[in-house]
């Protein structure tokens, strides 16, 4: 399930307001072998994973994996860090289909700071901060309103 928490979160030790930075300082060359991770990257980034080191860009080149947006970093972060709550103010709409295909995955707990549009289809989110859950954006906007 997707838990996402609205607004200030700076008081929370688990939180990772900037995921780039503790991504470049803490990442693990395996998760560049996962094909989800390989299919981030080309979705979001429009790039190919050649290795753990090298990531294939067709605007930039050939270029090291700390070069990757901010987006796609904060997504492998959710995949693999158990440990933190990961701001997702870091990803655009683009990585929303992402972070509900993570949360099916495991229990996923966010903070955002923006109303990330999930789309038209079924969701399963609680919002932390009351404990609501939702099953469609338009709800759970309301919702975030008065956490915003």
């Amino acid at each position: 399930m997707l838990n996402i928490f609205f607004g200030d979160m700076t008081d929370n030790d688990k939180y990772l307001e900037n995921p780039e930075v503790y991504f470049d300082n803490t990442y693990e060359d395996r998760w560049f072998d996962d094909e989800e991770v390989k299919e981030m990257v080309k979705d979001i980034d429009n790039s190919n994973v050649v290795s753990s080191h090298l990531i294939e860009s067709p605007v930039f080149g050939g270029m090291p994996v700390r070069d990757l947006s901010g987006g796609v970093k904060t997504l492998i972060l959710m995949k693999f860090d158990n440990e933190h709550i990961v701001n997702a103010s870091y990803c655009g709409d683009n990585c929303a289909k992402w972070i509900l295909r993570i949360a099916k995955e495991k229990d996923l707990t966010i903070r955002l700071g923006y109303l990330m549009d999930f789309g038209d289809g079924l969701i399963n989110v609680k919002v932390a901060n009351s404990g609501k859950k939702f099953d469609n954006c338009k709800d759970l906007f309301l919702e975030a309103i008065d956490y915003l």
